[in-house]
């Protein structure tokens, strides 16, 4: 299950956050270092059920489907809060840090009014400019990857090269506690042009650069542009999207609220969406804080954020799509008759034979071909899945 890590530096609305995208209730409170111990849950991201082309009733069973969207579960992980330092072990850097060593990618959620200063601290609204708390935790973060390089290099480069050892492998090797693969580690030596040179060759700042490339490789970070709803934040959010690849504005109170009430009965909301309907008589204090979220959220932004940055995270800086793999390609069943019954996330670019894996390695292993449900035609391993296809895999030791 692919691993998202929620950062961000103290008091911004990271367990707010987590707590809208999980429903798991965790303390929440107006003070530094409310989060010790990462909280851990399950979080979903939203795209549009196949079940709506084929004009059938779905039966989910890796997931859930909810209107016309499928949701399909990945890992949510709210670590400790940054502070300057932290790859030094200040405050409680250390554990932050190896607390994220197994995510695949970051949401930063930031305080977009500036009303936290670089301790956690509240201040008035406008105090801070949210572009210093994203560069500090990119550094803490970079400082942290190079740290990791770093160890013992002159050693590690001295025995690769003398003994001939595959470069890649060794590297792969050194930096296993990092979830990383080869590929990361073969694009991180292309990018930063060092794939011809021995590792005894790499100067201090050779080293640096391939730490904050790979970094940005394996872990890339989207921007949660939080409390978008005070006054001052659409100025920000309008600004840091000029300069940085992924931001998204983002009200984790507003999402809380409106799962919160959805749980509860009281209005219908599928998450991500732009609006939600009353369903049940609601009290005055209900009443207005529903008009709240619609005048200076929805109406806004067209959303609360949440839903948006953990798509984000997935499709936009990971790259993946979706899948969905069936036995009976006319049915569009499994071997029990459940209709379109597992999504899959795989990264863009794959093949069927990459989807076969997924699934089991003895289907990969006997790959012949796929087909192509929505094309009813014969797909070979050089096809390219597409997002929300849907494959027969036909392979000669097992059948999907």
């Amino acid at each position: 299950m692919i691993t998202i890590g929620l950062i961000g530096k103290t008091n911004v609305g990271k367990s707010t956050f987590f707590s809208a995208a999980t429903l798991v209730d965790v303390e929440i409170a107006n003070r530094p270092f409310v989060t010790i111990e990462p909280n851990i849950g399950i979080a979903y991201v939203k795209s549009l059920c196949a079940h709506v082309d084929f004009h059938v009733k779905c039966n989910p069973k890796n997931s859930i489907c909810i209107g016309d969207y499928r949701f399909i579960p990945v890992k949510l992980v709210d670590v400790a809060g940054l502070i300057p330092g932290a790859h030094e072990g200040r405050g409680l850097g250390n554990k932050f840090l190896d607390d994220l060593r197994k995510a695949d990618v970051l949401i930063h959620v930031i305080d977009a009014s500036g009303s936290t200063n670089e301790e956690g601290v509240q201040v008035s609204p406008g105090s801070r400019n949210p572009e210093d708390d994203i560069q500090f935790i990119e550094d803490e973060i970079n400082e942290w990857f190079i740290s990791i390089v770093e160890k013992d290099w002159e050693k590690f480069a001295r025995i690769t090269d003398l003994s001939g050892k595959d470069i890649i492998e060794s590297l792969l090797g050194k930096l296993s506690g990092l979830s990383i693969n080869r590929e990361q580690i073969i694009q991180t030596l292309k990018e930063s042009k060092l794939e011809n040179l021995k590792l005894m060759q790499w100067t201090k700042e050779d080293i640096r650069n391939f730490g904050i490339k790979l970094r940005e490789i394996t872990k890339p970070i989207v921007i949660a542009a939080n409390k978008a709803d005070i006054s001052i934040s659409k100025k920000n959010i309008e600004h840091l999207k000029e300069k940085y690849k992924y931001v998204v504005p983002t009200s984790a109170e507003a999402e809380l609220a409106l799962r919160k009430a959805s749980k509860n009965g009281l209005i219908e909301y599928i998450p991500g969406e732009s609006n939600f309907k009353i369903v049940k008589e609601l009290n005055e204090k209900h009443l207005k804080a529903l008009e709240y979220i619609k005048n200076n959220v929805l109406d806004i932004y067209g959303n609360t954020g949440v839903q948006q940055a953990i798509n984000s995270a997935i499709f936009d800086a990971l790259g993946m799509i979706v899948v969905y793999p069936v036995e009976d390609e006319k049915k569009l069943t499994d071997k029990n008759g459940n209709v379109l019954p597992d999504a899959f996330l795989i990264k863009k670019g794959s093949n069927p034979r990459d989807l076969a894996s997924i699934i089991h390695s003895d289907l990969a292993k006997g790959f012949l071909y796929a087909i192509d449900v929505r094309k009813r035609m014969r797909i070979g391993e050089d096809y390219k899945l597409q997002d929300r296809d849907v494959v027969k895999i036909i392979s000669t030791l097992a059948k999907t």
